[in-house]
């Protein structure tokens, strides 16, 4: 790949509900993810995104995760899960609206596996960066056959 392919996704409405769907399939208790009040109490001007919530941005997205698959090139039912980082900069909170950008910074071929590393970068209304996610793509090729 000599060229970087960068995937905008649509600006997503972080809405407190999904934090709470979200915070209740992680198996969190924690108060601040279901009540405004109590995330209020704890410091907070509304109520915070748990941890790894950037998930629900590219999955719930008009444009997903798998429209970037495509435009990769790849087929899902040939990726793995590599590894996965995020690096919290600023809370992400109900009423946000987020922007995020997927860029495919390196592929990597070795044997019969392709690996891509993906940055993608997520900034708020105020265009202030929240968090920047990355994440490595395994496509295995012998079984394309």
């Amino acid at each position: 790949m000599t060229e970087l392919i960068t995937f905008d996704y649509v600006p997503f409405q972080v809405e407190a509900g999904k934090i709470k769907e979200f915070a209740k399939a992680i198996g969190s208790n924690n108060p601040v993810y279901f009540d405004e009040v109590r995330a209020k109490e704890n410091g907070h001007p509304a109520i915070p995104a748990p941890p790894t919530f950037a998930t629900v941005i590219d999955f719930w997205n008009t444009r997903d995760f798998y429209q970037l698959f495509q435009e990769i090139g790849l087929n899902p039912n040939y990726v793995l899960h590599g590894e996965q980082e995020y690096v919290y900069i600023r809370p992400i909170y109900a009423g946000d609206t987020i922007a995020a950008q997927a860029i495919v910074k390196e592929c990597i071929q070795k044997k019969s596996m392709n690996f891509f590393k993906l940055e993608t970068v997520y900034k708020n209304q105020q265009d202030e960066l929240v968090l920047i996610n990355r994440s490595t793509l395994i496509e295995r090729t012998v079984a394309k056959k």
